[in-house]
């Protein structure tokens, strides 16, 4: 008689075998398909993700889990000018420098993180603007306290302003100029046409003396005051002809602006183009310090109509006021009232600086 229980167990455990050589044979399938395949690619999470900056942009390290993402810094060009409308920011430390140890007085420097003076201090202007521009330096600022204080606040922002460093009273004076909107350049004494009759005052830079005497009044002048966008080379009646003429001595004091983040206003009326640092020359005077009378109204009209019509013919003209006298801001605020209506833009002295090159580039080709 068959034995049918043990016929059952035996046909029980070779089913399970089948069973079982069916899923080693399915995984080893399986397996091999992923070998063939390769690992599936895993992406990594948002805090390891590298960054890869992009033209004009400074690398910033992505930080980990549960730290505040910063956003990667986007550094312009180095160019004059600003494009924001509104006050000038007032003297920032990292743009400044110890004139020496122990010093209470500060040289103009580049900041660690690239900003320079001529963007930083510059007034605001639009720069899209594709109307001929006209500009404005007033020098004198300081020299008389009730003249500058009303030339202040009588012009427009879009007016600049030249610092003497004999002044009186700058840190208020210019602290009514950076809320009214006005940019403000440091003049340096150079050594003028008719020296020593005509004398600037002490630390002017002088053709007798060695380059790096010079310098060192150079730092007298530049550590006067903070906040100056720019320098220029105008005292008094006085435009440092002699010195500016001295191609190794001036380019010495030019590469010094550049260096510091300035640009220079050469007053020498056609004085040609700015080397070795951002700049232009000024194409007109507007006042003669020795007229005051009556007569001097009719010729400031004339002279701002003279530097309009440059302007229009050239695209640009820079018109140099060498103090700011009553009648001569009263005969400038009139002119500047129909400017607009007249297809011309005011623009701030840094709205019209040009590049350090020997050539003059035109404003609408400059980098932005």
């Amino acid at each position: 008689m068959e034995d049918t229980g043990s016929h059952g167990n035996r046909g029980g455990w070779r089913r399970l075998g089948v069973f079982w050589l069916a899923v080693l044979s399915l995984m080893a399938i399986c397996g091999g398909v992923v070998q063939w395949l390769g690992p599936p690619e895993i992406p990594p999470a948002p805090h390891e993700a590298s960054a890869v900056p992009a033209p004009g942009q400074v690398a910033t390290r992505i930080p980990g889990p549960g730290v505040a993402f910063t956003r990667p810094e986007v550094v312009g060009p180095v160019v004059a000018g600003r494009d924001t409308p509104g006050p000038v920011a007032d003297p920032d430390p990292a743009l400044l420098e110890p004139l020496s140890e122990a010093s209470k007085y500060n040289l103009p420097r580049i900041a660690s993180d690239g900003r320079v003076a001529m963007q930083v201090y510059a007034a605001g202007f639009d720069h899209s603007s594709r109307r001929p521009r006209v500009g404005l330096l007033l020098a004198g600022i300081g020299m008389n306290e009730a003249d500058s204080d009303a030339a202040i606040r009588t012009l427009p922002g879009a007016v600049s302003l030249a610092v003497s460093p004999y002044g009186a009273n700058l840190p208020r004076l210019l602290a009514t100029a950076r809320t009214a909107g006005h940019e403000y350049l440091i003049a340096v004494p150079l050594e003028p046409a008719g020296f020593p009759l005509n004398d600037p005052g002490p630390y002017t830079l002088l053709t007798s003396q060695s380059a790096a005497v010079n310098i060192q009044n150079l730092y007298w002048a530049l550590s006067r005051v903070d906040g100056f966008a720019g320098a220029t080379g105008v005292i008094g009646t006085m435009r440092g002809e002699r010195l500016a003429a001295m191609t190794d001595q001036m380019e010495a004091v030019l590469s010094e602006f550049s260096g510091r983040g300035l640009f220079y206003v050469d007053p020498r009326e056609g004085g040609g183009a700015v080397t070795k640092a951002w700049g232009r020359h000024v194409e007109l005077v507007i006042d003669d310090p020795a007229d005051r009378d009556v007569a001097n109204r009719t010729m400031v009209d004339a002279k701002l109509a003279e530097l309009e019509l440059r302007a229009k013919d050239t695209g640009s003209a820079l018109g140099l006021v060498m103090l700011p006298t009553p009648v001569t801001v009263a005969r400038i605020a009139a002119w500047i009232i129909g400017l607009a209506d007249r297809g011309l833009a005011l623009a701030p002295v840094s709205a019209l600086a040009m590049p350090p090159a020997d050539v003059p580039v035109k404003l609408t080709e400059r980098e932005q």
